[in-house]
Order: C-alpha cells, then sequence, then structure tokens
C-alpha cells in the first residue's frame, strides 16, 4: 500500500508523465480509502486547469495590446 507521501507524488508526477501499470493501480487502490489524497487529486487538477486558463489569458492579452500598439 503507498503512503500518502508516494500517493501524492504519483498524482503530481501523472500530470506530466504516464504512470506504469503498477503506478497507477497503487494510486488506484490508494485514492479509493485516502479521502485526503482524493481531496488534493482533485486541488492539483483545478490548479494546473486554473494556470493554464490564466496563461492563455495572459498570452491573448499581450498579443492584443501588442497589436494596439
Amino acid at each position: 500500500m503507498l503512503s500518502c507521501k508516494e500517493a501524492t507524488e504519483l498524482i503530481s508526477q501523472g500530470m506530466d508523465r504516464r504512470l506504469s501499470l503498477a503506478e497507477r493501480m497503487g494510486l488506484r487502490l490508494h485514492l479509493l480509502i485516502c479521502r485526503g489524497c482524493r481531496a488534493t487529486d482533485k486541488h492539483l487538477v483545478f490548479l494546473r486547469q486554473a494556470s493554464s486558463a490564466w496563461r492563455q489569458h495572459h498570452d491573448l492579452t499581450s498579443t492584443q495590446q501588442g497589436d494596439s500598439k
């Protein structure tokens, strides 16, 4: 069984690379029983999406301001 620290590391790594089958299965099992790590997973997904949306908005705003100069 994964510890919460190991699960959190896999959640984070899974956003940047494809986890192995063993890693995915261990993480799924841990997430089934650990409410805290499920919440951490949701929070990290939200932060990644919010960061991406902000970056897209910032890039669009910068492009529009550059066009008006």
